[in-house]
């Protein structure tokens, strides 16, 4: 909904909009947070004119997608608050928002990019941190995790696994899951036994590689 005083934007101007975001995730995700508006405006195929007009720097384009990814975020969140199951709700909420983060690479580079300042943080913070929170609470009200457990707890671990969704894509897309197991098993009070990893883990020269793989980048671009 627009705001009070502002004007919705034309059909074509709307259009342009959602075609420089949608470069702009594309390049994001492909080559970070460095590229420019110009860039964002030939991949999308429009103007640097028609680019400058919806978006006064990259910053607003990145403030635009932020703003994407924290609301889908937390739709997730309040779905899986409207599950009456409290373990099963908070495996909703990881599960879903990672796989989120592993389809949307450009998204996951905004979610978790150290550059991205205080603000953004603080925002994130404001808006996702109490449905998380109300998440943990339920779930250790009806006894089904740790009693220690912390809604920070929740977002390291998926600080952690987005890293190791980013390092492992290009050699175990799925390896994530596996470490999601194994910490939803850390953390749950009611089991008997121990869920099965949804895939094995890595060899021990795949691990190098994954670990090495920016390095190997940068290595990579100073030769070339």
């Amino acid at each position: 909904m627009p705001e009070v005083g502002t004007r919705p934007l034309r059909k074509d101007a709307a259009r342009n909009r959602d075609r420089l975001l949608a470069a702009a995730r594309e390049l994001f995700a492909a080559h970070g947070l460095n590229v420019t508006l110009n860039d964002v405006a030939h991949h999308a195929g429009v103007g640097v004119g028609t680019a400058y007009r919806r978006f006064a720097n990259k910053e607003e384009v990145i403030d635009a997608l932020f703003e994407e990814g924290l609301q889908q975020i937390a739709t997730v969140a309040n779905e899986a608050l409207d599950e009456p199951d409290a373990w099963e709700a908070l495996v909703m909420f990881l599960t879903r928002s990672l796989h989120m983060q592993f389809g949307d690479r450009g998204l996951n580079q905004i979610m978790n990019n150290p550059a991205l300042g205080h603000a953004r943080v603080s925002e994130a913070r404001t808006r996702i941190a109490p449905l998380i929170t109300a998440l943990v609470d339920r779930a250790k009200k009806q006894g089904v995790v740790r009693p220690d457990l912390d809604q920070t707890d929740i977002i390291f671990m998926q600080v952690a696994l987005s890293a190791i969704m980013d390092s492992s894509r290009t050699i175990a897309p799925e390896l994530y899951n596996r470490y999601l197991t194994l910490f939803l098993d850390g953390i749950r009070t009611d089991r008997a036994s121990f869920s099965p990893l949804p895939v094995p883990a890595l060899s021990a020269s795949q691990t190098h590689k994954a670990m090495t793989r920016q390095r190997q980048n940068k290595d990579g671009l100073r030769r070339g």
